[in-house]
């Protein structure tokens, strides 16, 4: 099943996907909250969804994220072998964990919007969970059953405010717009391996990374298991698995987004995204 949220930006409702074809179910649900989640909402949704009863979504209208209001966006930095190698970085003995701001998020196919005095922005496509229920202190053998299903996320990035500025990653991770998520939440039964999804992402027509899961240095299952013996993971929280190598920060020289680009991002199973790249302005 493929959870969708659609309509203008802060009125959006939740919906569904089925063979390509959207459908409201806002008669049944009131959005994809944490309590939704944390009920067994996808399974309850599943057993109520008739296609005969519910209003189609035209196919224009905005998809906004996924997930309304998750608790928070954690991300694991350098967990592909060439992308590490690529940054510079080293390789990491334990996952490099750091948070994105909720305000970050964005839809699929909104702007991407540079910062003010940014001159580093740069791209990431990456796979994000998204928690189906608490996890405190689980096994990496149990993790999966605390998933309620996966994400398409482009977690953009200003390297200088990422690098150049001290303290923590977050402040080059968390600006308006640096975290399109979507186009939809594919539920945990669609995907068979999520150590095993071919994720990718053009530039202006050109692809610049092309990578598979499998290539993870710490596999969903570890990083889930992992990230839950710090903090309690929430229904709905969003954890981003990190990118594979063909980062601008790579390039020789670094090759940094501008106004006007255009990104394309994708992984199989979980659909593809547009965004265009738009200078910051005050009006």
């Amino acid at each position: 099943m493929k959870l969708i949220r659609f309509g203008t930006p802060g009125n959006e409702k939740p919906g569904l996907e089925v063979k390509g074809i959207r459908y409201d179910v806002s008669h049944l649900v009131e959005d994809y909250t944490e309590d939704f989640f944390a009920n067994d909402g996808i399974n309850k949704l599943k057993k109520e969804f008739d296609p005969k009863t519910s209003a189609l979504v035209g196919p224009g209208i905005r998809l906004g994220v996924p997930v309304k209001k998750p608790g928070k966006i954690i991300c694991i930095g350098l967990n592909y072998l060439n992308h590490a190698k690529e940054s510079g970085m080293g390789i990491p003995r334990e996952p490099v964990v750091f948070f994105k701001a909720t305000s970050s998020l964005t839809g699929p196919n909104d702007h991407i919007i540079m910062p003010k005095n940014s001159k580093k922005t740069d791209w990431e496509v990456e796979l994000a969970v998204v928690i189906g229920k608490r996890a405190n202190y689980i096994n990496k053998e149990e993790a999966l059953d605390f998933v309620a299903g996966y994400v398409l996320h482009n977690d953009v990035s200003e390297r200088e405010f990422q690098l150049e500025k001290g303290g923590q990653w977050v402040k080059g991770k968390s600006c308006d717009t640096f975290a399109p998520i979507g186009p939809y939440l594919v539920t945990r039964d669609e995907i068979a391996d999520p150590n095993s999804l071919r994720l990718w992402l053009s530039l202006n027509g050109k692809r610049v990374q092309d990578g598979n899961t499998n290539d993870f240095i710490f596999n969903v299952q570890e990083v889930i298991s992992y990230l839950s013996q710090f903090m309690s993971l929430m229904p709905g929280d969003i954890i981003s698995t990190g990118t594979p190598e063909g980062v601008g920060l790579g390039f020789d020289p670094p090759v940094y987004l501008k106004d006007g680009d255009e990104i394309e991002l994708g992984i199989d199973g979980l659909g593809t995204a547009k965004q265009i790249v738009k200078a910051w302005s005050n009006e």
